[in-house]
């Protein structure tokens, strides 16, 4: 790889987030050692350091990056939509898509929050796709719905999302999931 430079400075790091990507989903986090992704990578013990602190940090980074191609994802499926409804279920759409990546689901749902905590998952989710589903709802809303409430439905909505791709994961049938998912939402806006 290239040194000295930002191109192979960055093509160093996204290296390393994808080895470790690879590592994590097939070992998981904790069976997975930093030899094992220096070594997927072809780079040194000492570029790993160089760019992340520890294994969980580089944990973050590969899970900021899926959650970031999540979002691009729903932005994707959801912006042509013709009103905020179709938006929304554009989104259910897109989102169980874009979870249905081999790994996605294990990084993301059970991986990030055991390790990085509640908390740092969730702060991973409202810097990615939180707000689409956020506005969403409060376009669909309008003034009907307190910000709280807003922020409680998106919780409560996101969940849903969640567990249902964790379900799917574990061979249960996707367009239940969907189909449910959008009646939830319809059940929350008024037509």
């Amino acid at each position: 790889m290239a040194r000295n430079t930002k191109e192979g400075t960055e093509a160093t790091r996204l290296a390393l987030i994808a080895a470790a990507r690879e590592c994590f989903v097939e070992k998981g986090y904790a069976e997975t050692a930093t030899p094992d992704i220096v070594s997927a990578a072809g780079v040194t013990r000492g570029a790993l350091y160089h760019h992340f602190a520890d294994k969980k940090a580089l944990l973050r980074a590969v899970v900021e990056h899926e959650a970031s191609a999540v979002a691009e994802a729903i932005d994707r499926l959801a912006a042509p939509a013709d009103t905020p409804r179709h938006a929304l279920l554009a989104g259910v759409t897109a989102y169980f898509d874009a979870m249905a990546i081999p790994g996605r689901a294990r990084l993301m749902l059970l991986e990030a929050p055991a390790v990085l905590g509640v908390q740092g998952t969730a702060e991973i989710e409202r810097e990615n796709a939180e707000d689409r589903l956020l506005k969403g709802l409060s376009d669909s809303l309008g003034d009907s719905a307190s910000d709280a409430d807003l922020h409680a439905m998106s919780n409560l909505i996101s969940a849903a999302f969640d567990r249902a791709v964790l379900e799917i994961e574990r061979g249960g049938d996707r367009a239940v999931y969907e189909a449910l998912i959008t009646r939830l939402i319809d059940g929350l806006i008024p037509r």
